[in-house]
């Protein structure tokens, strides 16, 4: 399955207001860990109420110790202050890296914005070296517009 084909399905859950935000959230990491094969742990943090700082959303994939991540620190607390997308193709070049698991080769982070703040990130790891294209950028762009609507 293309991204793009999994557009209408992140549609629809978004859309499903029979479910919590939480487990809509759910709902969409789940359909791309399954659909994705690169796509090896997925997951959404949010910043933390005033905090400098973001938590651990829904998510699946390895557990992990990472519930809690200060801005600036790793690719996800890089992009809590940058407002950017960061595509790391290869973890080990990356000296501003939390390791969440030995089997992790690459990460791509892209941001959540609703009424123009940043208030979170979808986190994607990958097992594969170099995995993440533009077109991943821009449906994981897609996924966050959508999530965004039901954060507002």
């Amino acid at each position: 399955m293309t991204l793009d084909q999994l557009k209408p399905q992140i549609i629809t859950i978004v859309s499903d207001t029979n479910k919590t935000v939480d487990e809509r959230l759910l709902s969409i990491c789940e359909v791309l860990e399954s659909n994705v094969p690169y796509y090896n742990w997925v997951g959404f943090y949010f910043t933390n109420g005033d905090k400098k700082e973001l938590k651990l959303g829904p998510y699946v994939g390895a557990p992990t110790d990472h519930t809690i991540i200060p801005f600036g620190k790793g690719i996800c607390g890089q992009v809590a202050v940058s407002n950017q997308n960061f595509v790391v193709p290869d973890v080990s070049a990356q000296d501003n890296y939390i390791a969440c698991s030995i089997t992790v080769k690459a990460e791509i982070v892209v941001p959540i914005f609703v009424n123009g703040k940043n208030i979170g990130q979808i986190d994607i790891d990958s097992n594969t070296i170099d995995p993440f294209t533009e077109a991943d950028e821009r449906f994981l762009e897609f996924v966050c517009a959508q999530v965004a609507t039901v954060l507002s």
